[in-house]
């Protein structure tokens, strides 16, 4: 396996049984079997257990009775099938709620059916700490439940959907037309230019956080024409060569993140103050204070993000 491939929420190799999902039979089988389980999200924060595992439940069980909807297929671990469901009509205590408009949700929310020490938890924040299976199916289950959320309605002719395909599809009874999950494709870029990295930071992020520069493909454009175009677009940058490193899927709610290596032709910056609030060359030695949080400005790169995973192969020269 490829270096780049070992990314948080890929590399894992899960079976997604993709032959099952038309066979309502053989769904029902799956769901009956007694090793089947069951990962309940709470408006998509992924149940985990005492420790740093996913909280795997019996479909039988009683927090699942919160979910409007069948558990959707994410696919066949060795332990057995692996589905999800999304119970967030579940109402906790008002002190466990998110709190508002904060960057990140440090919340955590608790079931009365379930033992104390389980929570529902913000995936960003554990994503690093999970196994590669654990952390693929959170992934697939939060973005699958995600769009189900928005897309209760037929897109052709606005009447209800319904979900089919063990969760992969909606159909509409009222024209015919079928729906599917959609995945926003967005590069991601370390421009360098000698020993020097470029990292940006956008308007409302923390004090102190830095990242690559990214952005959404446009429709009609190439991964290096949209790596050259972010780039001039934000920080003023031309950018030369591209070369593709890895993908990370980013279920938040539904992007797949395509890592690049840019290379810089010019120096100065120029910021779309709409895109960015700074961005700034780093030499190696700083981006190694960086990682190491002895910086005196910038802190690290969230663990488990493309971006970390990225800025930490550069460093050690394992950009393959």
């Amino acid at each position: 396996m490829r270096h780049g491939e070992q990314v948080t929420f890929g590399g894992s190799g899960l079976d997604r049984a993709a032959e099952l999902r038309g066979d309502p039979a053989r769904l029902a089988a799956l769901v009956a079997d007694d090793r089947a389980r069951v990962l309940p999200l709470w408006r998509g924060k992924p149940l985990l257990d005492g420790g740093a595992a996913l909280g795997w439940l019996a479909p039988g069980h009683a927090v699942l009775a919160e979910a409007a909807e069948a558990p959707i297929l994410l696919g066949r671990d060795a332990a057995g099938p692996r589905f999800c469901a999304d119970v967030s009509a579940f109402e906790p205590p008002q002190a466990d709620l998110p709190p508002p408009g904060v960057f990140f949700d440090p919340s955590e929310q608790r079931h009365p059916a379930l033992p104390r020490d389980w929570r529902f938890a913000e995936l960003r924040g554990v994503m690093a700490d999970l196994t590669p299976r654990d952390a693929e199916l959170a992934a697939t289950a939060r973005a699958l439940l995600s769009w189900h959320r928005s897309h209760r309605f037929c897109a052709a002719c606005g009447a209800p959907s319904d979900p089919v395909g063990g969760g992969w599809q909606r159909h509409c009874a009222a024209c015919g037309a079928s729906h599917f999950p959609r995945t926003d494709p967005v590069v991601i870029m370390l421009v360098v230019r000698g020993n020097r990295l470029l990292l940006g930071r956008s308007p409302g992020w923390p004090e102190g956080m830095f990242s690559a520069l990214a952005g959404f493909v446009e429709p009609g454009e190439t991964i290096e024409a949209a790596v050259r175009r972010e780039v001039a677009e934000e920080a003023g940058i031309v950018v030369g060569r591209v070369r593709y490193l890895a993908s990370q899927p980013w279920p938040f709610p539904a992007s797949l993140m395509l890592g690049c290596l840019g290379e810089a032709e010019t120096d100065e910056i120029v910021l779309d103050p709409a895109e960015l609030d700074d961005a700034r060359w780093f030499t190696r030695e700083e981006v190694a204070d960086i990682v190491a949080g002895t910086h005196p400005e910038v802190r690290p790169p969230r663990r488990g993000a493309i971006a970390a995973f990225l800025v930490n192969a550069w460093l050690a020269d394992r950009l393959d």
